[in-house]
């Protein structure tokens, strides 16, 4: 599956009873929700000693991924041109990898 098959298949379980307004504050809202609840996996196995729940953490990342396709439709974006957008602002960013140095003293 391609990222936007991914997107279109996930985009068939959208509330079709949302306007574009809606469904743009619904995903960016899920994504902040979903992404709380992963991290929140990851506290509880860090700071309060439980075991590392990775197929939790997998299907909380399925659910970013859901609220993700539907932010990126709500703006008229495909998933694919939003990655390829960030790995061209990476590579500029870091053309020869990831350094502390030019994370420090980046210019925006």
């Amino acid at each position: 599956m391609t990222i936007n098959e991914y997107q279109k298949l996930a985009m068939v379980t959208l509330n079709p009873e949302l306007d574009k307004k809606d469904v743009l504050i619904n995903g960016v809202m899920g994504l902040c929700g979903e992404s709380g609840e992963a991290i929140d996996i990851v506290k509880k196995h860090l700071a309060q000693g439980h075991e590392l729940d990775k197929e939790k953490l997998a299907k909380e990342l399925g659910d970013v991924a859901w609220y993700l396709a539907e932010t990126a439709t709500a703006i008229g974006y495909d998933l694919e041109d939003i990655f390829q957008m960030n790995i061209d602002k990476l590579k500029k960013r870091y053309p020869e990898g990831f350094s502390v140095e030019k994370s420090v003293n980046r210019d925006e």
